[in-house]
């Protein structure tokens, strides 16, 4: 959700429980405004807010002209302050997953995962224990870079890739239909395309590759993985991920409002293809 308009639209999620009291809206409004001068950010948005067992993190995400590079992540517990994440590494990511419950909303706390490993064989075998240390501020970005890659999206047509390989907001986007606004085809993972199969690469053949360069969430494993509601009569599409809950994604039809955020303890519903 861009930080410019967080005070308005962030009342458009009231109804899936998320929620900043008129003090964090406050704040944020100015702290964000802030961040974005002190580094230059093209434009920051609000990501969300991950709930700890003794703290919360409020996240905010600040982009260059490019959306796809350079994406840098901060943190922060009174939504004035904002420390800044390190990059989410492969190595980090894979530490990350051994790390179990929730955060506890201290960057510098260490999780422990120890793994009992048997060497050798017979009466000779010992029983050897290895301990991994993760770090709360590295599970953090790791959380953070899993979500963006599984689970965040933008309508069709509202970011463009220039010649010069640029993802830059399309500015003639005027927002979809109310009509296609129902259809979860006319939603896109905000990434670069990881789908390989034939019938991916024979539909984005067809398409306009200034526009269809990404994947569409229609064919998102598991299928059922996205509630769809209109609110407001049809003035208001909701998109909800039961992949991971508390993302939440907002459109206006016929309007470039368009948003999401992550309000939830950064924990994956593994149980959801036994669920559908």
């Amino acid at each position: 959700m861009e930080s410019d308009c967080l005070h308005i639209y962030i009342d458009y999620l009231g109804s899936s429980g998320i929620i900043l009291s008129s003090e964090e809206k406050a704040a944020l409004q100015t702290s964000l405004i802030i961040l974005q001068n002190e580094n230059k950010f093209y434009r920051v948005y609000f990501w969300g807010k991950i709930l700890g067992v003794k703290d919360n993190y409020f996240i905010a995400q600040g982009v260059y002209k490019d959306e796809f590079a350079g994406r840098r992540t901060f943190y922060s517990k009174d939504c004035i302050h904002w420390g800044l994440l390190p990059h989410a590494t492969l190595e980090m990511k894979t530490k990350s997953k051994l790390a179990k419950g929730r955060f506890t909303g201290d960057p510098s706390y260490e999780f422990e995962h120890v793994e009992t490993r048997k060497i050798g064989d017979g009466e000779e075998a010992t029983e050897e224990e290895e301990t991994t240390i993760i770090k709360e501020e590295e599970r953090l970005s790791s959380v953070i870079a899993e979500i963006d890659d599984d689970v965040r999206i933008i309508p069709r047509g509202a970011f463009i890739q220039v010649p010069t390989a640029e993802v830059v907001k399309n500015r003639s986007f005027e927002g979809l239909s109310v009509q296609e606004s129902a259809k979860l085809c006319n939603y896109m993972h905000f990434r670069e395309a990881k789908r390989l199969d034939l019938k991916s690469l024979l539909q984005r053949a067809n398409m306009d590759k200034a526009i269809d360069f990404m994947d569409s969430i229609e064919d998102d494993v598991p299928r059922g993985s996205w509630t769809m509601q209109f609110e407001r009569g049809s003035g208001l599409l909701i998109l909800r991920s039961l992949q991971w809950p508390g993302y939440v994604f907002y459109h206006v039809p016929a309007s470039q409002k368009y948003g999401s955020c992550y309000f939830g303890t950064g924990e994956k519903n593994m149980d959801l293809p036994f669920m559908l």
